[in-house]
């Protein structure tokens, strides 16, 4: 079975990561974001809803291609609109 370079992203307060993976051909990005866990910053919450790859949101069963690198979004701490809200009362 052929085998795919591809990466797993994440940054936030617990630190950022990039770590490189080589996984076979049919993984999905979830199971990416599951072999890559134990390398990430400790006390990361992957959410299968919130991942993306380069940049553009994907469903946890993408079956990713060589060279994706999926990326972990974290929850919005703070809603757009109530951001606006607050910067106009200033």
């Amino acid at each position: 079975m052929a085998e795919l370079a591809v990466e797993v992203a994440y940054a936030g307060p617990e630190g950022q990561a990039v770590v490189e993976l080589v996984v076979p051909a049919g993984t999905t990005a979830w199971e990416a974001v599951g072999v890559a866990l134990p390398t990430l910053p400790g006390g990361i919450q992957p959410d299968q809803g919130r991942l993306g790859i380069f940049g553009k949101k994907v469903g946890a069963e993408q079956v990713l291609v060589a060279g994706d690198r999926v990326e972990i979004y974290r929850a919005l701490t703070l809603d757009p609109m109530e951001a606006r809200r607050r910067r106009a009362a200033r």
